[in-house]
């Protein structure tokens, strides 16, 4: 495995770690109580910016990972990079993405 795919794929780690070093906490606290997740998002003006960046940051990045494995036709398995970012976020999707891609070509 090349020095690059094993940077991406340490970000993909640490891309899970760090947000769940914060959520795990949250949730055994509040339990899955999703509406109070979101209030929390937007407990004041900083918090609010984070978030409809990352927004913003994760549909941009899913309709470029969607264009790009149309026009290439080749590997829809990256497709699963989608999931990642709802469920965890683009620190994680983006360089799973990025691994996935780099795959040495046969």
């Amino acid at each position: 495995m090349s020095g690059l795919r094993i940077v991406y794929l340490i970000l993909v780690v640490a891309g899970i770690v760090m947000p769940f070093r914060y959520f795990i906490p949250w949730f055994q606290v509040n339990g899955l109580d999703l509406g109070l997740l979101l209030e929390a998002w937007h407990a004041n003006g900083a918090t609010s910016g984070i978030v409809w960046d990352l927004t913003v940051s994760a549909a941009a990045l899913i309709v470029w990972m969607i264009a790009e494995v149309y026009q290439r036709k080749d590997y829809w398995v990256l497709l699963l990079c989608i999931p990642a970012i709802f469920c965890i976020g683009v620190s994680c999707g983006l360089p799973l993405y990025l691994f996935l891609r780099s795959r040495p070509v046969v």
